[in-house]
This record gives C-alpha cells, sequence and structure tokens, in this order.
C-alpha cells in the first residue's frame, strides 16, 4: 500500500465557537491546518477525480463539522472533525488538525489546539 499526503493550510472559517460570554453570541474566525494521510493501491488516473480522494471533499467536510452547530472548546470541536474524517473518508489512515482563533488575544497572533491522530481497528 502507498501513502500520500493530503494538507488544507489556514482555511478561514466563520465559526460560533467559544465558551465566555461575548463568544456566544458572535461569529468569529478560526483558522484550519490540516494534513491527511492516505493510503492507496493504484496510481491516479489523470483523466478521473475519482481516482483519488479529492481534497475538495476534505474541505466541505471541515467547514460542515465546523459550522454545523454553536461549540463551546476548541477541544471537543478539534476531536469531533478528526472523528468525522474518519468516519467520511475510510482511506485516511493518520489526521493531523491544529484549530486556532486569530482574534483570541491582542498580544499574539493565535491561540489553539493541535491533535494528531492514527486510525486504528476501532477508529
Amino acid at each position: 500500500m502507498l501513502t500520500r499526503q493530503i494538507f488544507i493550510k489556514n482555511l478561514v472559517v466563520p465559526a460560533y465557537i467559544g465558551i465566555l460570554e461575548h463568544e456566544i453570541a458572535a461569529v468569529q474566525s478560526l483558522h484550519v491546518d490540516a494534513e491527511f494521510d492516505t493510503q492507496f493501491s493504484v496510481l491516479p488516473d489523470d483523466q478521473d477525480i475519482t481516482s483519488v480522494l479529492d481534497y475538495r471533499l476534505l474541505r466541505e467536510a471541515i467547514i460542515d463539522e465546523i459550522t454545523r452547530a454553536h461549540t463551546h472548546l476548541l477541544e471537543t470541536l478539534i476531536e469531533r472533525l478528526a472523528a468525522r474524517i474518519y468516519q467520511d473518508f475510510p482511506t485516511v489512515q493518520r489526521v493531523k488538525i491544529r484549530l486556532s482563533k486569530p482574534a483570541a488575544f491582542d498580544d499574539c497572533d493565535a491561540v489553539g489546539i493541535a491533535i494528531e491522530r492514527q486510525r486504528t481497528g476501532n477508529a
């Protein structure tokens, strides 16, 4: 089996995220960086997008999960994202996701959470 890595860098998604009172009613931007290790057994057919994992679908799944509902904690959201990726994309064997809030503080570029998960037999 061969592995290919797909990545998404600095995807900006407007989200209802946060547990603090001022965050509950306001939309704030989340920045997403993600890497996906996918397995494949045949080389891509240049004329057939279905011969590869279409990164547009990964992007859509991330946006859908983030915008689905208000989430209080980044930790909750990032775990839901990883679970969604494994559920929707069976060829993804490893996922690395980084979520950041660039507007959280004035004295730094961003704060956030990062995880890396490896698919197991039960993932």
